[in-house]
């Protein structure tokens, strides 16, 4: 009897736990959008802040996408060649890589790269007491600190995605001629053929979702770190897990949204 009460309150524990997480970081996300979409807001600091996760993350975002897009129709073409379908290989690149494979590997890329500075850039804030000194200067550290990088990251992920998608379009192209054997007329007009808006725009809405994840993840877990250089790292790492977790779970939502239920 007892070993079972102890198991009812080992899950009541962590379910307590869980809700109080989820809580704690619902009026976070919601202090965070209030102060994205109320003045005054920080111009210099957004325009910063989107130079630093756009511009600067275009070189690994165009790179994985490029041999994302070799490798994925390389692997379609050996697939397909099983049916007699390697036709179809164009069509299935281009409606793979802008509806799924484009904005979540950019998302992850940039989880990476970018919710992790957000949190160790916070969080040391946070250790060194410079949010504190913020709140005595009468500086509210949401709109100074959270909205800058929300509104930043959710702008200019969905431009890494538009060009995400063109760079891994184009080096399945490249694969396509020069290796599987197709003419660049008929691949193009393929692509083209099967491309339809509604594929580009889930993706670039994806992606715009994908951004305000990772900003928000790396502010939260920033903002509550604790225990100095130690409680920084971890304030990372779980930043990156935690974006990328969610990011996977909203790429499931959005795409019933998209295209199931229509």
């Amino acid at each position: 009897m007892d070993s079972v009460l102890g198991f009812l309150a080992a899950i009541g524990r962590t379910t307590l736990a869980f809700l109080a997480v989820a809580g704690r970081l619902s009026l976070f996300a919601a202090h965070g959008v209030a102060a994205c979409l109320t003045p005054p807001l920080y111009g210099r600091l957004l325009l910063r802040q989107m130079v630093s996760i756009g511009y600067f993350s275009l070189p690994v975002v165009g790179l994985t996408a490029l041999f994302t897009g070799m490798v994925l129709a390389l692997q379609i073409f050996l697939g397909s060649a099983r049916f007699n379908a390697e036709s179809a290989v164009a069509s299935i690149v281009v409606i793979g890589i802008t509806r799924e494979l484009g904005p979540v590997i950019a998302g992850l890329m940039v989880a990476g790269r970018v919710g992790a500075a957000i949190a160790a850039e916070i969080g040391t804030m946070r250790v060194t007491e410079q949010i504190d000194a913020l709140t005595t200067l009468s500086t509210n550290p949401f709109r100074y600190l959270v909205a800058p990088r929300i509104l930043a990251a959710a702008i200019t992920l969905p431009f890494l995605v538009l060009i995400g998608d063109a760079i891994g379009v184009f080096g399945a192209f490249l694969v396509g001629t020069l290796k599987l054997g197709f003419t660049s007329q008929s691949y193009l007009s393929s692509t083209l053929d099967f491309m339809e808006i509604q594929d580009v725009v889930s993706g670039l809405v994806k992606a715009a979702v994908f951004g305000f994840i990772i900003a928000l993840m790396g502010c939260y877990h920033g903002y509550h770190s604790r225990g100095g250089a130690q409680g920084v790292g971890a304030a990372a790492t779980n930043a990156v897990v935690s974006a990328s977790i969610l990011l996977l779970s909203a790429d499931y939502i959005l795409t019933e949204l998209f295209f199931v239920q229509s």
